[in-house]
C-alpha cells in the first residue's frame, strides 16, 4: 500500500512537472488557480464595470443596457458605465470587447444583428466563436411583417401569391445590408420561394417614413418602429415572424402558420471576452436573470419589443453559435456581402 501511494505521489509530481511548462503558470500551480477562481468571483466586482453597446444611443440596446446597469449599480455598489461603439454593423464594439482583457469588467450588449453581420464578413480581426462568449439573454422579441396599404395583399398567401406572380416586382425595405430584418426578408425569399427585391436604408427610421409613403411595399420590422403606423391604419400588418404567436399581439398570425419552418426574430444579449473565468460568468448571469425575472423590468422590455428569457452562460453561448451558422447558410445561398 506504501509502495502504491509513493508511486502515486511520483506520478502527480511528474504531470505536474509536465504541465506547468505547457500552460506557462510559473507562478501559480493548477490546484492553486482552481481555489482562487470561487474567490475571484466571490469579490467580484471590486471596480467600475464597462458595457459597450455596439450602437447609436437611444437605440433597444442603448435603453436596456442602461436599464440593466442601473439596477446592477444598486446591487453592487459600483459604477456600471455605457460605452456606444456604433460601426460596421456592430463589429466595431464587438472588436473592443473580444480584445478587453478576460475578467468580467468589459461586457458587450449586443442584438440579433451581430450575428448577421458575421455571417456576411469571413475575415473579422476576432474570432466570434472563440473570443466572446455567452453571459445571459437579455430577451427576445417579434419581427412584424407590414405593407403599405396600397399593396392588395392582407395576408401572407395573398402577398405569396403576388410575388409569385409578379418576380422582383415587389421591393422591401431594410434598416441596411446585414441586418436582422435584410436576413428575416432573405430567409422568407428563400422559404417561400418568392423573388423580392431590397431596398437598404441607413437604418429603420427613414425605411419606415417611406414604407409610409409608398415610396416601398414592404418591411419585416420590430414592432415599436411600425405599431403605432398600424393602429393608426397608415400601414397593414400581416404576419410575425416568430414560430409561434406573441403575447404582444396574439391574434397575429405568424408568417409559419403559411410558410412552415420559417423563423425569425430578434434578441438581445449579453457577451463577454472568451476567457472570462466560469464563475465571474456565472455571477453575472445569476444577478442578471434576478434583474430580468423582477416584475417591473417586464414593461421595461416590454417597450422595446422584448420579452425576458432567462439561459445559462453555456445555453445562450450555444444559442449565438447556432444564430450564425443559421445565417451564414442564408448568406451563401443569397450571395449577401457586406
Amino acid at each position: 500500500m506504501r509502495a502504491s501511494m509513493h508511486r502515486c505521489q511520483r506520478a502527480i509530481t511528474t504531470l505536474a512537472t509536465m504541465t506547468l511548462p505547457l500552460m506557462a503558470l510559473p507562478v501559480m500551480t493548477l490546484p492553486a488557480m482552481l481555489r482562487s477562481t470561487p474567490a475571484l468571483a466571490q469579490e467580484f466586482p471590486t471596480r467600475p464595470i464597462r458595457i459597450v453597446v455596439p450602437t447609436a444611443a437611444a437605440g433597444s440596446p442603448d435603453v436596456l443596457a442602461r436599464l440593466l446597469a442601473e439596477r446592477l449599480r444598486d446591487r453592487w455598489g459600483q459604477p456600471v458605465v455605457i460605452e456606444n461603439r456604433a460601426g460596421a454593423g456592430q463589429m466595431i464594439g464587438a472588436e473592443t470587447v473580444a480584445k478587453a482583457p478576460a475578467d468580467g469588467y468589459t461586457l458587450l450588449l449586443p442584438t440579433g444583428t451581430y450575428t448577421t453581420s458575421v455571417a456576411i464578413r469571413p475575415s473579422l480581426p476576432f474570432d466570434p466563436m472563440r473570443d466572446l462568449t455567452g453571459v445571459a439573454m437579455v430577451g427576445q422579441g417579434p419581427l412584424m411583417l407590414v405593407v403599405h396599404p396600397s399593396l392588395p395583399a392582407r395576408n401572407m398567401k395573398e402577398l405569396i401569391a403576388l410575388a409569385r406572380a409578379r418576380p422582383g416586382d415587389l421591393n422591401y425595405a431594410t434598416a441596411g445590408t446585414g441586418s436582422i430584418i435584410h436576413f428575416a426578408a432573405e430567409a422568407l425569399s428563400v422559404a417561400a420561394r418568392i423573388d423580392i427585391t431590397h431596398v437598404p436604408y441607413k437604418s429603420a427610421t427613414p425605411a419606415v417614413t417611406d414604407l409610409v409613403g409608398g415610396h416601398v411595399q414592404m418591411m419585416i420590422v420590430s414592432l415599436p418602429s411600425v405599431w403605432p403606423q398600424v393602429k393608426a391604419g397608415r400601414l397593414r400588418a400581416l404576419a410575425l415572424s416568430t414560430g409561434k404567436r406573441s403575447s404582444f399581439a396574439p391574434e397575429m398570425p405568424v408568417i409559419a402558420e403559411t410558410v412552415p419552418g420559417y423563423e425569425a426574430g430578434q434578441w438581445w444579449g449579453m457577451l463577454a471576452p472568451g476567457k472570462t473565468p466560469p464563475d465571474v460568468l456565472r455571477k453575472l448571469n445569476g444577478e442578471l436573470n434576478r434583474i430580468l425575472a423582477s416584475e417591473d423590468m417586464r414593461p421595461r422590455l416590454a417597450d422595446q419589443g422584448a420579452e425576458p428569457v432567462l439561459m445559462t452562460p453555456e445555453a445562450f453561448t450555444e444559442y449565438v453559435r447556432a444564430e450564425i451558422i443559421k445565417w451564414r447558410r442564408i448568406a451563401q445561398d443569397r450571395n449577401i456581402k457586406p
